[in-house]
């Protein structure tokens, strides 16, 4: 198993913060296939202010690339990321189109 963390930020707006969590109180059934079907075996998003942090965990098949290559082969996951994007913008600092930004652990107990 590994363990992966990411960032990223929401439009800071209490009504499209609101709307965005919504979403995510029941994510579509293509969604959550996407995420089984492509080694995530646990993740979770948190939230503090408009900032978000996932924890994802992984099986032995997962990998970023292999993951991304489906999303884009897969409609439905395209139509959930435009519809998200919305909502989200970039960390300061991300790449040109970069959404969740991986983040580096810096301690471990």
């Amino acid at each position: 198993m590994a363990r992966y963390c990411l960032a990223l930020d929401l439009v800071d707006d209490p009504q499209l913060i609101a709307e965005y969590e919504k979403y995510h109180e029941s994510i579509w059934p293509e969604i959550h296939d996407s995420i089984v079907n492509g080694g995530i075996t646990n993740m979770e998003i948190y939230r503090c202010f408009n900032r978000l942090f996932m924890i994802m965990e992984t099986n032995a098949s997962f990998s970023f690339d292999k993951k991304g290559a489906m999303d884009a082969a897969n409609p439905k996951v395209q139509e959930w990321e435009n519809l998200m994007w919305k909502y989200q913008q970039a960390l300061p600092g991300a790449k040109p189109g970069e959404k969740w930004v991986l983040m580096n652990k810096i301690f471990n107990l």
